[in-house]
């Protein structure tokens, strides 16, 4: 069996008394578009933290591009982009500055940081937005500058955790295109959404509640696992017994 890009045993998460995340046990394969599906409350941050080597786990295990998340947290880092829900732009910085500055953290020098850096503006169209202050972009337009940030290391997986928040239908259209085009060209991409239509565009899910993960599968082989026929109605049904 190939290498996994990502792969979790019993992985738990505890917070005192609160565990946020319990047992999980998944495996995504290389050039996935993986979703983590759920109710606020139900793990898929605290998951994404474990994995990226943000937040350590409280038992069980996962590795990341091979790599143990808890015996090498700074290795993974190395290897993976990683878009939060906040985007972590500096507003008071140009995009082209954002750009290198993300460039020198993951130690890119010379020629190589002015390629990479043009290759990812040209990939993501914000050629003309370079001299433009972070924080006077729309929010279609952060959302792109951060996407090329956590892609300017050329990383093996994407995580991104709720990145459409906030923007606008056409945006998230044109984030989507964009991911999958990174998948095509092999990048495996984990991404937690609200979104039930960008739920759609994953090629499997994993839908949690309350920290347990209660279905895996396509879109449809999930919806079904909850009770629904759609993933709209599985995830009305699972925030109703949330709720009880």
């Amino acid at each position: 069996m190939t290498q996994a890009a990502v792969e979790t045993r019993n992985l738990t998460r505890r917070f005192g008394a609160l565990t946020a995340v319990r047992q999980l046990t998944l495996r995504i394969e290389e050039g996935e578009v993986f979703g983590l599906l759920g109710p606020n409350g139900s793990g898929k941050t605290t998951t994404i933290r474990m994995l990226c080597g943000l937040l350590e786990p409280s038992e069980g295990r996962a590795t990341v591009a091979g790599i143990d998340v808890t015996a090498a947290p700074e290795q993974v880092k190395q290897r993976i982009g990683y878009m939060a829900q906040k985007v972590g732009l500096y507003e008071d910085l140009t995009t082209a500055e954002n750009l290198d500055f993300y460039a020198g953290i993951y130690g890119l020098r010379g020629a190589a940081k002015q390629g990479r850096l043009a290759q990812v503006a040209a990939f993501l169209d914000l050629g003309e937005r370079l001299g433009q202050l972070a924080g006077e972009l729309s929010g279609g337009w952060k959302q792109r500058l951060a996407l090329a940030c956590a892609l300017i290391h050329e990383p093996a997986l994407l995580f991104l955790d709720e990145p459409t928040a906030g923007v606008d239908p056409a945006a998230r259209r044109r984030f989507w295109r964009t991911i999958h085009a990174l998948a095509q060209a092999g990048t495996t991409v984990l991404v937690t959404t609200h979104y039930m239509e960008e739920a759609e565009q994953c090629g499997r899910l994993a839908m949690m509640s309350r920290g347990h993960l209660i279905a895996l599968g396509s879109p449809a082989e999930v919806a079904a696992q909850v009770g629904g026929r759609t993933l709209e109605d599985a995830f009305v049904i699972l925030q109703e017994r949330d709720e009880r």
